[in-house]
């Protein structure tokens, strides 16, 4: 089952733990992953009709997730930002005209949530 992580952190409404609580597994047969072990106490183990119901809502989920990765490796480090930042406020640019900003909305422009 595609996006299947996603559909569970949106069924439960948080990120369980995959490793003790909820247990993945994918027999190799070409259909995909399925839920091996459901240990969360807080809810009770969804349907696969519950699970399908959120799929778009899953892969928008993943699809923001390559983004923010996109995005974070594209701002470059935080000692740079730090550096551009302060070399705008020496500049009297700690606004919208400053080279920080600039760099910034260029990756969020570029890598747009959906």
């Amino acid at each position: 089952m595609e996006n299947l992580d996603k559909k569970i952190i949106l069924y439960l409404g948080r990120t369980p733990d995959f490793i003790e609580e909820i247990k993945l597994e994918d027999a190799g047969t070409g259909a995909g992953p399925y839920i091996k072990h459901w240990g969360a106490s807080d809810k009770v183990k969804p349907t696969d009709t519950q699970l399908n119901a959120l799929a778009t809502e899953a892969t928008k989920l993943e699809n923001n997730e390559v983004i923010r990765k996109t995005r974070k490796k594209s701002y470059g480090n935080i000692g740079e930002q730090l550096d551009l930042l302060y070399k705008d406020m020496l500049a009297d640019k700690g606004d919208k005209t400053g080279e920080w900003f600039k760099k910034i909305k260029a990756v969020k422009d570029a890598n747009a949530k959906e």
